[in-house]
């Protein structure tokens, strides 16, 4: 790339944060990133000393070190380890508002705000991350907000705590049964790969994105009912454990189908190439 942009990614030692950054160094960006002390980049081994690390306890400073035409916003927390309530406002919505005043104050190009799609007050995290992106709205001014409703995820190496993996690990383990709900609820399940391919068309084409404010759905563009999911994975892993539908109960306020709108991503040129068979196959032969 000429005249290589810098990107300032969030989040970048985590799952989607560290697939972002080892994909922009590859297409000729200029990585800069956040860390605490002690945050163990294992994800990034191969590729950590091509990034520009910042403590985030000084959150200008890579501003002031660097001409940042782009942050992508990853970092977040979704409150599975009996994190406060204040914990997960800290963390979803006053960093990020921090995060955006700088980009405001530093003249930045774009901010990418990695959004979710759960209704805001089925938890803390959802509340948290609708809030956000509400005071984008609010605050929008010369750097253009671009807010991706990201739909769920998954990939090889994702924590433990997500759905899939969670299933994937148990099917594999062949545990003796598996309580679920009655699986009826449809959800929107996107590779991990397709999801980066899509934050670097956005990133190459944003410029076509002329609102200050613009909100893409990012999923694959097909929901199947959690029960269909599940049964999958279990054929795939060829799993002994029982399938205990019905089991549990919905959650309070549960959404029961969430699914991408991908018309816009696609007009820029991105689709997804991989399907939900093809994903979970390779979450099982590359299961770390």
């Amino acid at each position: 790339m000429n005249n290589a942009e810098t990107v300032l990614i969030t989040g970048a030692s985590g799952f989607l944060g560290s697939h972002l950054a080892r994909a922009c160094l590859k297409d000729g960006y200029l990585v800069v990133a956040y860390k605490r002390q002690n945050t163990d980049l294992w994800r990034l081994a191969d590729v950590a000393d091509r990034i520009q690390w910042f403590d985030t306890e000084e959150l200008d400073v890579p501003f002031k070190k660097n001409k940042i035409n782009h942050v992508v916003h990853t970092a977040t927390s979704y409150g599975r380890k009996n994190e406060k309530a204040s914990d997960l406002v800290s963390t979803n919505l006053l960093f990020p508002l921090k995060l955006y005043e700088l980009a405001l104050n530093f003249h930045v190009d774009t901010f990418f705000n990695t959004d979710t799609v759960l209704y805001k007050y089925l938890n803390y995290y959802a509340l948290s991350k609708n809030q956000f992106s509400q005071w984008l709205r609010q605050l929008v001014g010369t750097t253009k907000v671009i807010n991706i409703q990201l739909e769920h995820f998954y990939g090889p190496g994702d924590d433990n705590s997500k759905f899939v993996s969670h299933i994937i690990d148990q099917c594999i383990n062949n545990v003796s049964e598996i309580k679920l709900t009655l699986g009826e609820q449809k959800r929107d399940f996107i590779y991990i790969d397709d999801a980066v391919d899509a934050y670097l068309c956005l990133l190459k084409n944003n410029k076509q994105l002329q609102e200050s404010y613009n909100e893409v759905s990012l999923g694959s563009g097909e929901a199947i009912t959690i029960k269909c999911l599940v049964n999958l994975i279990a054929k795939i892993t060829r799993s002994k454990a029982k399938l205990l539908y019905g089991s549990l109960v919905y959650r309070e306020n549960e959404v029961m189908e969430s699914v991408a709108d991908i018309r816009t991503l696609k007009r820029l040129g991105w689709s997804p190439r991989f399907c939900l068979a093809d994903g979970v196959k390779a979450c099982v032969e590359n299961r770390g």
